[in-house]
């Protein structure tokens, strides 16, 4: 049979546009002679709805937009989708995420989700109602089931969640001949190898093939990240336990509308995957050059999400236009790059603001690194701006000296500039302070936290410099100039907002702190359990001390684009008022 996957990037709420591509997707599919197309979990609505699901319109557009699929899509071919339904059964929640195939005009299968995960980004057992039988759907001789995303995520042991149900057995238990794993599964870096493990543990379990289909695009916080493929038992594979006996037999692109064909009687397809390893890189080793565990290729993966999630927010969002500050700093520069990725040269501004306490140097490298990016560069200096907000406080300020005060302030004057050229010109403004930043509070309300977007907010320090690392020497190895200044990467970080400041005046060492917080925020270890670790116990206790009392600000922070396992923001819901007890 030749199965059709088509990862498609589909829109909250934009049920036309959404249905357009998937009519668009079908013929096509229709074209190469494909007799079944896969599309991802809630195509036809986007995914996550949230609390849409409260509004009585948006289900029925949902169930409406399925019945004009029914009349308008090729009779002559199966077309699987995701949608939001009403409970078929007398109790439970008034919803349930399913999936349907459509075929010849009629609404032929339909299969609801089991496993409803609360953790992380996911909140789906406050709307739905879980799947209460599983069955098959027969096809061209094949014995058909669709197990839901989390329905086969059900073995991989997230803490706090222990599931009743196992849906893939029951597919399995009735003979299947083809596991199909709608999804809408977001990007975390490194988690194409726990989905493809995933999938060859079932394949093994089954003997029988797995198509993975993944949602693409951005959507708020969440990266999806396509990359949907097909697992297949290779002749003789029967009874092997062996998963180079289960190998992926293509796979789609990642962070891009794709459409696939899989012919279960030809030869693999195009992009099949490499060997994935066991682990994550050794640190220091040529697999980790940057000392993050990322390696070469995670980190390109990580810099293509981060460009689309710029560039969905901005369309979905209705933003033709996008800028930043660049202070001749590493994050502004990474962020500069980024936008102009995502939307070109074109449509992004950066302004640099000097002040009394910023250096030459920084001046000179935000310049260059605008022109090497090609985009327009502003010089607002905020000095005089300055010197009148201290005029207006002296009195009030009592001729207390220099402090903290003073230099939000400077913050404050940039982000009103900021927000002001925004409003004129209905640009987007994003921001660019990193997660080490936003965990410890380094950082001003109303100032440099001001923006639509955090597009590194889920980078540490020390990703964010591997990062630009290996943008330059991607492109020195292309025999292209490296865009990011040498400078800016080489310099010891400073907000430059008081003489000689130095970011490690008030915060550890990137490297030292960025490890602490990996394991608190990743792990939920204690200072106790840290020095266990080899960490510095004290050190420990005031930097997750310190994250707490800075829940205030991350809260009025803007969105972030999430990359790892636990970003702050819908990845990790805190109370602001509560004690800090002891750690």
């Amino acid at each position: 049979m030749r199965i059709a996957i088509a990862q498609i990037n589909s829109t909250i709420g934009d049920f036309s546009g959404n249905r357009e591509k998937i009519l668009d997707y079908t013929r096509q599919a229709a074209a190469q002679r494909a007799e079944l197309v896969l599309f991802p979990e809630l195509a036809v609505c986007g995914y996550p709805p949230m609390d849409l699901l409260d509004q009585d319109r948006f289900v029925e557009m949902n169930i409406r937009t399925v019945h004009i699929l029914q009349r308008e899509l090729p009779p002559e071919i199966a077309v699987g989708l995701g949608f939001v339904n009403r409970n078929p059964w007398a109790q439970g929640k008034s919803l349930v995420n399913e999936y349907g195939v459509i075929l010849g005009g009629a609404l032929a299968f339909e299969q609801v989700k089991t496993l409803l995960p609360t953790y992380d980004v996911f909140d789906e057992a406050r709307n739905f109602e879980p799947a209460r039988e599983w069955p098959v759907f027969e096809l061209k001789g094949w014995r058909i089931g669709f197990a839901i995303c989390e329905d086969v995520w059900r073995e991989t042991g997230v803490p706090g969640t222990s599931y009743v149900r196992d849906p893939v057995r029951e597919l399995l238990d009735q003979g299947i001949s083809l596991l199909c794993v709608p999804s809408a599964s977001p990007y975390v870096a490194g988690k194409m190898k726990v989905r493809r493990a995933l999938a060859e543990r079932i394949a093994i379990r089954g003997n029988i093939p797995l198509v993975y289909i993944n949602a693409v695009g951005a959507n708020d916080s969440i990266l999806f990240d396509g990359r949907s493929f097909v697992v297949s038992p290779s002749p003789g594979a029967a009874g092997s336990a062996v998963a180079a006996d289960y190998p992926i037999r293509l796979m789609a692109r990642s962070f891009e509308e794709d459409l696939c064909i899989w012919d279960s009687t030809e030869a693999p397809g195009r992009a099949v995957m490499p060997p994935v390893p066991s682990a994550p890189p050794a640190a220091g080793s040529p697999e980790d050059p940057f000392g993050v565990g990322l390696t070469r290729r995670e980190l390109d993966v990580m810099e293509a999400g981060l460009v689309m999630g710029i560039r969905d927010y901005m369309k979905k969002c209705g933003f033709g236009r996008a800028h930043l500050g660049l202070s001749g700093g590493i994050d502004s520069a990474l962020v500069a790059w980024l936008g102009v990725q995502a939307a070109g040269k074109d449509r992004i501004a950066c302004f640099s603001m000097p002040s009394r306490f910023s250096s030459q140097g920084s001046k000179d490298d935000a310049a260059e690194l605008a022109a090497n990016l090609g985009c327009r560069y502003e010089a607002l200096p905020i000095e005089p701006v300055f010197d009148a907000f201290l005029d207006t406080l002296a009195g009030v300020f009592e001729n207390r000296p220099f402090d903290i005060a003073e230099e939000n302030l400077q913050a404050r004057i940039r982000g009103s500039l900021l927000m002001a050229f925004s409003n004129k010109f209905d640009s987007m403004l994003l921001t660019t302070g990193n997660k080490s930043e936003l965990a410890m509070g380094y950082c001003t309300l109303y100032g440099d936290m001001n923006g639509a977007l955090g597009p590194i907010g889920d980078l540490f320090k020390t990703e964010v410099f591997a990062l630009c690392k290996r943008i330059n020497e991607r492109a020195a190895l292309a025999g292209e100039k490296p865009p990011i200044p040498e400078a800016i990467i080489t310099k010891p970080p400073s907000a430059e907002l008081r003489p000689n400041q130095k970011d490690q005046d008030s915060l550890p060492p990137y490297e030292t702190l960025d490890e602490i917080l990996r394991l608190y925020l990743y792990q939920n270890l204690s200072a106790d359990e840290i020095v266990k670790r080899g960490g510095d116990g004290e050190l420990a206790a005031r930097i997750i001390k310190t994250v707490a009392r800075a829940e205030f600000k991350r809260r009025q922070a803007p969105p972030v684009l999430k990359v790892s396992p636990r970003a702050f923001g819908m990845g990790r819901r805190m109370p602001i008022a509560r004690t800090v007890y002891e750690i």
